[in-house]
């Protein structure tokens, strides 16, 4: 490795960016691939790198492609890890982005390195905006998938994570590794009037109250327990006091599914369950949905050469399978939507913690522990030394 892995992942974990314009992080990872033979591209609606290797090997007919994404952003957290190296800006890599930029760099500088072993192009992606505003459709719509000038054969992507296994563990999961994402919105409208007459009212919080309670009767009786769906309602508002009817109330839930057909009959279901309520109250409900991001499937086959190279890279002990997907959500699914690959997990719990209890990525307090760096970066080139070598 040509490049101080530790000490740029420290450095990033100190400017750490929200959202889709990330100047700063930008410019931090564009200074770490200069030198590089990339024909690099940013992003114009995002502050997004992708940058393309040609392979020195020559192939016949279309040139095969592997994609290797990593994400950039950072969240609105205010770090309490008391690191050394810690955020001061508000803001904090509590989910390990700073780890996955440092790791597709150190990917890039070893492909770089051996692209005459190369028959075919690799796109390295670094995404902004995967916290919840959908920075790969923004990538996909500015071309990333065009970039090499043939679609990829395979997507590949590394998350980390400061919980779950022992340090250095690499998961996979064939199928479903992670669940969709999208917020209902639902807005009941009445007729506002005085408390003490409600008669003379259309009182929107009964409706509202109800549909609240119902969403969870409607999950345990609507859908099959072994293809779950999640509905946890966190936003509900109504009135400013006590004896006012308001006109209206809203509500908010997100909604977790792990699979595209739960996802559609979820989305329905609320609708209907909404409308009714409202109506056999005497007041209409409004349905709004904000969808976030699909269902994250693995390929199979994908799943099974990524642990198989690990093996082969980094030892028995180094692999789990999981059983069961997480209910996170991840726009990585985008892509895989798009071509086969597979999200691969790995253990960055700090060794003096026991990863069942340690905190969890998004926590002001999760930590993440640079050894991990090395053996990302190396699995993440060997995938594509694997496909195209």
């Amino acid at each position: 490795m040509t490049i101080d892995l530790v000490a740029l992942r420290r450095e990033l974990h100190q400017i750490p960016e929200v959202g889709l314009q990330l100047p700063a992080t930008q410019a931090r990872v564009l200074e770490a691939l200069s030198g590089l033979p990339l024909e690099i591209t940013l992003g114009t609606k995002v502050s997004s790198i992708v940058g393309v290797l040609r392979g020195g090997r020559p192939t016949e007919g279309k040139r095969p492609v592997v994609l290797l994404r990593e994400d950039m952003d950072a969240l609105p957290v205010q770090e309490l890890t008391g690191l050394d190296f810690a955020s001061s800006n508000g803001n904090m890599h509590a989910c390990g982005h700073d780890l996955h930029m440092s790791m597709l760099v150190g990917a890039a500088h070893d492909l770089c390195a051996r692209r005459d072993e190369l028959a075919g192009d690799v796109i390295f992606m670094f995404q902004p905006g995967e916290e919840g505003v959908d920075g790969a459709r923004y990538m996909l719509e500015e071309g990333v998938f065009e970039a090499a000038g043939s679609r990829p054969d395979w997507v590949y992507a590394i998350h980390v994570w400061s919980t779950l296994e022992p340090c250095g563990t690499f998961s996979t999961k064939p199928g479903t590794v992670m669940a969709s994402s999208d917020v209902a919105k639902v807005r009941v409208v009445g007729r506002g009037g005085h408390g003490s007459t409600p008669q003379r009212a259309a009182d929107p919080i009964p409706a509202l109250a109800e549909i609240t309670t119902a969403l969870q009767t409607m999950v345990t009786r609507r859908f099959d327990v072994q293809d779950p769906v999640v509905v946890t309602v966190g936003l509900l508002q109504a009135g400013t006091i006590a004896n006012v009817i308001p006109e209206e109330g809203r509500l908010e839930a997100t909604l977790r599914t792990f699979s595209h057909a739960a996802r559609d009959k979820l989305i329905q279901a609320i609708a209907q369950v909404a409308a009714g309520i409202a109506s056999a109250h005497g007041v209409r409900a409004e349905f709004d949905l904000l969808e976030q991001y699909p269902v994250t499937v693995n390929d199979e086959a994908e799943a099974d050469v990524v642990a198989g190279l690990v093996e082969e890279l980094f030892g028995e002990g180094r692999h789990v399978r999981w059983g069961h997907p997480l209910a996170g959500a991840e726009d990585f699914s985008r892509l895989l939507e798009l071509a086969p690959g597979c999200f691969i997990g790995l253990s960055a719990c700090p060794p003096d913690l026991d990863p069942e209890t340690a905190p969890m990525n998004h926590s002001a307090y999760a930590r993440f522990d640079d050894s991990v760096l090395a053996d990302g970066a190396r699995l993440l080139s060997g995938l594509a030394l694997l496909k195209l070598g």
